[in-house]
């Protein structure tokens, strides 16, 4: 049976990188994964109207 393009990806070592969420990466990495956590937070905790003060500073 052949592979399909998607099912290769199987056969690899994953590469994560978990963006925001710091529960994600303490799973991951309880479970031996590489895993590298980025602690990403929107501008101005999401509030539009501070961001956009923010943005004129610039």
């Amino acid at each position: 049976m052949t592979k399909t393009k998607i099912n290769e990806l199987f056969d690899k070592e994953l590469k994560i990188i978990n963006i925001g969420l710091e529960t994600f990466y303490r799973d991951l990495k309880n479970q031996e994964h590489p895993v590298i956590h980025v602690d990403w937070r929107p501008t101005a905790g999401g509030n539009k109207k501070m961001e956009s003060f923010l943005s004129k500073l610039q």
